[in-house]
């Protein structure tokens, strides 16, 4: 079983920033898939979970819903529970050193500054798992080279849901092409 990770924010003040970039797609993942979140896992994982088959796969799929920040909590709950490695766990997480609309993928590596993958890290002692990187790009520039705002603020920002949905469709294929490799790697 593979543990399919999707990181972001919980809460309606977050739903629509590019920092849950990875809960759009988890989402999207899901809703493919047809499979139904369990809201009930909140008190016993600290995320909402769900389980069955994605891209051929059986997975484990996980919302985290302690904060970007604390998100290892729940993730290393849900590994415990279900008995899966480190190299099986897929982090979905947006990227502001990937182009906006861009897909990358590796496996193992440091943190880049990411408080999500940070605290996945420190809490398992792991580094080996797989990331799905979800480009949002930077803040735009003024003319004198400055961003227009911090990069925080930035990726927390909401963007209008059409501009979600095409994002999401953006990066669908490109996320499940890397999937897919990742699962035969695995095999």
């Amino acid at each position: 079983m593979k543990l399919l990770i999707g990181l972001g924010n919980p809460g309606q003040r977050y739903e629509m920033s590019r920092h849950n970039a990875g809960f759009w797609v988890i989402d999207e993942l899901a809703q493919d898939a047809k499979i139904d979140w369990d809201q009930g896992a909140v008190e016993k994982f600290q995320g909402v979970m769900a389980k069955g088959q994605v891209l051929g796969e059986t997975c484990a799929l996980l919302k985290p819903m302690t904060f970007m920040n604390l998100s290892g909590r729940s993730v290393l709950k849900v590994a415990q529970f279900f008995k899966i490695p480190s190299d099986d766990w897929i982090v979905l997480h947006d990227d502001i050193d990937v182009p906006s609309g861009k897909v990358r993928a590796r496996a193992g590596g440091g943190h880049g500054g990411h408080n999500g993958i940070r605290s996945i890290m420190e809490e398992s002692g792991k580094d080996d798992f797989q990331r799905v990187k979800l480009g949002v790009g930077r803040p735009p520039k003024l003319e004198d080279g400055r961003p227009m705002m911090d990069v925080a603020d930035y990726v927390l920002r909401p963007m209008p849901a059409n501009e979600v949905a095409d994002y999401v469709k953006a990066v669908k294929a490109d996320v499940e092409l890397r999937m897919k490799e990742m699962f035969r790697q695995r095999k």
